[in-house]
């Protein structure tokens, strides 16, 4: 039989597994799970769709591409933080010396960490494909049927939004946007596909989200699930980085506008952001007690007090230079500590490391364990879209008006800011690396702005300490693209290679 290419491959059984009752289990083997028997029911189909929810935070345990450091989009978001300059970590590890921090691992072909980001958001999209197939001839009302199909649309859209950034060359609005950018798989059944245009997988995933807004899809059991609000949010990211302004506005501001996720007060800010029920959050991984991942979940990554080798001997830290830009009397402020002492930072056991500028921004749950909600996206995130797209549209007022918004709410002395053009809008992206540190926006918001990389302004930590020697990386390098796993060149011919 023909190998199938890497677009697809693990899709041809969907992973409703990871999601399913135990009863369910023990009468389908998890390797034989057909598309009859998942597409039985519309009980079914909503268990297939759990099952990417719950992908999304776990390892996978196919030998071929696990990696060991890598739960799911938990851990590339992580990933995408360490290529930038201002998540810190204190000794060289697989995050460092050949993964994201030294920027090998996804310009290696052969490497587990370009085909780990490759085949994890394929894994979304083909399991995302297989419900849109089939969801229209499922036994059930149009109301189930379309909260699965907005779902799974989606979704669709939120991993293509990652594939085009990481493999493709940036969207530019003043050029044809003629670069290659992914394969675009929307049937199941697709195979060997060439790379389409950077145009035309953004073309796709605006009409996906266009169809979700045409659903309406509101009511959702939790946010753990996708609706229409999570929906906008993901349009509004989409528009800022096709520097798309008009529609960055229209939908940051609808989330902002419906009110519906209120930005957290500084005692809900302090409290490890790990907990989806806190009011801002729009969408997180939510796994439960029995799902955590002792040494290789998000948490066990990035929570201070998280007892993992990971974290007891490599507090992560901000680069100082950051640090140093929020105000003295922002809540921010005090999730980071410069000096750490027993007394200042007190931490589970004596094995753990203390080094300064270490992080508190991220707490286990429970203490002993891993456990926590990933955020995949808050509202403070579109306070600033709204800011920055009013900004780089000439609405001065407007987005100083907005950022006071949010920033007198991290900070009760805050000010209206008084700047304007680039100025303005380097306030605004100061509040975006400090607000979004950890929850992987920096290589992507480097890479959309057409920033270079630039790790010489010395912060906290030295580099070559830890093994970093991917110091400058200009706007535009070659290095910006992730390279096409070499397992999916091998196995699909019609795709080219990166330079």
């Amino acid at each position: 039989m023909k190998k199938r290419n890497l677009t697809i491959y693990g899709t041809a059984l969907l992973l409703l597994l990871s999601g399913c009752s135990k009863d369910y289990l023990e009468t389908t083997p998890t390797d034989k799970v057909s598309q009859e028997v998942v597409f039985s029911s519309i009980a079914n189909a909503n268990t297939a769709l759990n099952g990417i929810y719950r992908f999304m935070f776990e390892r996978t345990n196919v030998v071929d591409w696990n990696v060991q450091n890598k739960p799911g989009v938990g851990g590339i978001m992580l990933g995408l933080d360490f290529m930038g300059e201002d998540l810190g970590i204190s000794a060289a590890n697989w995050y460092t010396s050949t993964g994201e921090g030294n920027w090998v691992g996804g310009r290696t072909d052969n490497h587990k960490l370009t085909e780990y980001y490759y085949r994890t958001f394929y894994k979304i999209i083909g399991d995302a494909n297989g419900i849109l197939d089939q969801v229209d001839g499922l036994t059930g009302s149009d109301e189930d049927k379309n909260k699965l199909k907005a779902q799974a649309l989606t979704l669709r859209a939120y991993a293509y939004s990652n594939l085009v950034q990481l493999y493709g060359k940036r969207y530019d609005k003043n050029t044809d946007n003629s670069q290659l950018g992914v394969p675009l798989v929307l049937k199941f059944s697709d195979n060997a596909l060439p790379r389409a245009t950077v145009k035309e997988v953004y073309d796709a995933i605006i009409k996906d989200l266009d169809d979700v807004f045409a659903l309406n899809i509101a009511s959702r059991s939790n946010k753990s699930q996708i609706n229409v609000q999570v929906a906008w949010g993901i349009r509004a990211r989409v528009a800022l980085t096709m520097q798309d302004y008009a529609n960055a506005i229209t939908y940051a501001k609808k989330v902002v506008d419906a009110k519906a996720f209120p930005l957290m007060n500084k005692d809900d800010y302090a409290k490890g952001f790990n907990d989806a029920t806190l009011s801002e959050f729009m969408w997180a991984s939510m796994p439960s007690t029995d799902q955590m991942d002792a040494f290789g979940s998000y948490f066990a990554q990035i929570a201070y007090n998280a007892n993992t080798s990971f974290m007891r001997a490599n507090p992560k830290r901000i680069n100082s230079a950051l640090y140093n830009k929020i105000s003295a009397t922002d809540v921010r402020k005090k999730m980071w500590e410069p000096a750490p002492t027993a007394a200042n930072f007190p931490l589970p056991l004596a094995s753990f490391v203390r080094e300064p500028y270490m992080s508190r921004k991220f707490s286990v749950k429970a203490a002993g364990g891993a456990l926590g909600d990933v955020p995949l996206m808050r509202s403070s995130e579109m306070y600033l879209i709204l800011a920055e797209a009013y900004a780089s549209s000439n609405q001065t007022a407007l987005a100083q008006d907005i950022l006071f918004e949010y920033a007198k709410v991290r900070d009760a002395e805050a000010v209206k800011s008084t700047n304007t053009g680039n100025a303005l809008l380097e306030e605004i992206w100061v509040h975006r690396r400090t607000e979004l540190w950890g929850e992987g926006f920096r290589f992507y918001d480097l890479k959309r702005l057409n920033k270079g990389l630039d790790r010489t302004v010395v912060p906290n930590y030295v580099q070559s300490s830890v093994g970093l020697s991917a110091m400058e990386i200009p706007a535009g390098d070659n290095r910006w693209q992730f390279l096409i796993p070499l397992a999916e060149i091998n196995a699909n011919k019609e795709v080219i290679q990166n330079d």
